[in-house]
């Protein structure tokens, strides 16, 4: 199937929220990891989310300029041609972005989008991220308020992150402590300021101990109910039964148990990065390991071409990648739920 059109990622999350089920949100950094993606949501018969941080922009940008948006690009308009050939709908989004990469990436992409709306196309992604969560929440909503206009006139959904996640992702890094915890207060504010779907949809990274990166259980606290507490108050004030479309952050290493309850409390997308990571690295340095001789001309000797063939080890990494991306699917719901 193509990639979404937005009427379909508008679908895509409608159906999620209704079906207590969520979207694995998968970085991808390369045609390789691209591919493993896919063909784990196609093995799942799930739809999902294929993301890009600022960090892997820059990666497949390329080390001589590193340039994010065409990094961004590149694989976004590669994406499009690959997807075709897989049986399932994809979303295109762009991950965490700070302050002070805007400039130099979400707002290009959304202009770019833009204009490709105005000349009668689908905008290039379906969605981007704003991580205002290191800003005040009012400086944070003041440009949400101008990020979600501009993405409503290109026909894409906003991601906002209110406040922080621990840990570190692409160099935006938060404590972990008791800021961990979105408020009501800070619930209604977001409504307050961007409404509730009025002026644009978007996806709300709401904060519930969750933390970036690799942890071991018991040093974090997640709080998945927590959700139901900011929807409830903002349905109080607003009126709106359930009106938020949640994102889980920083995911790894979460009990299914967490996972169950923050879908049942409208989680609809949950980004997987570190897992995935792992799952693409561990058969490469497994070959490594076994190969030894083979990857490498020891004492003078050749090698094994056939060893260290990137192909021979890349198909290994694709295999393991998506193989965690099934797992992922299973876990939030998504498996066997594809759209007809």
């Amino acid at each position: 199937m193509p990639i979404a059109t937005p009427e379909v990622y508008n679908e895509m999350l409608d159906r999620a929220k209704a079906g207590k089920f969520a979207y694995p949100a998968i970085n991808v950094t390369s045609s390789q990891t691209l591919n493993a993606a896919l063909r784990g949501f196609a093995e799942a018969e799930s739809d999902g989310i294929v993301q890009i941080s600022t960090g892997g922009a820059e990666f497949l940008g390329g080390q001589y300029s590193k340039d994010m948006v065409t990094g961004a690009v590149a694989l976004a308009e590669y994406a499009h041609i690959l997807a075709e050939k897989y049986p399932v709908n994809i979303a295109l989004h762009t991950d965490h972005c700070p302050k002070d990469k805007l400039d130099g990436y979400v707002r290009p992409l959304l202009t770019l989008s833009e204009k490709r709306v105005k000349a009668g196309r689908n905008p290039l992604f379906q969605s981007h991220m704003w991580d205002g969560s290191a800003e005040t929440l009012a400086d944070n909503l003041e440009i949400a308020q101008e990020l979600l206009e501009q993405a409503r006139r290109a026909n894409i959904v906003l991601e906002v992150e209110i406040t922080p996640t621990g840990g570190e992702e692409d160099g935006v890094t938060h404590e972990i402590n008791d800021s961990l915890y979105t408020t009501v207060d800070d619930a209604i504010r977001t409504v307050e300021a961007l409404g509730l779907g009025e002026k644009g949809r978007y996806l709300l990274a709401a904060s519930f101990g969750n933390v970036h990166g690799v942890y071991k259980p018991g040093n974090v606290v997640l709080r998945p109910e927590l959700l139901k507490e900011l929807n409830d108050g903002v349905a109080a004030k607003f009126g709106k039964q359930s009106p938020f479309d949640f994102v889980f952050h920083g995911g790894s290493g979460s009990s299914e148990e967490e996972i169950r309850t923050a879908l049942e409390n409208g989680v609809v997308k949950m980004n997987i990065d570190t897992d995935t990571q792992y799952a693409f690295t561990r058969p490469v340095a497994d070959h490594m390991f076994r190969h030894y001789d083979g990857v490498l001309k020891v004492d003078g000797e050749v090698g094994d071409k056939k060893q260290y063939d990137p192909r021979t080890w890349g198909k290994l990494a694709e295999a393991g990648m998506a193989a965690r991306v099934v797992i992922a699917a299973n876990n939030l719901r998504s498996a066997g739920n594809k759209m007809k």
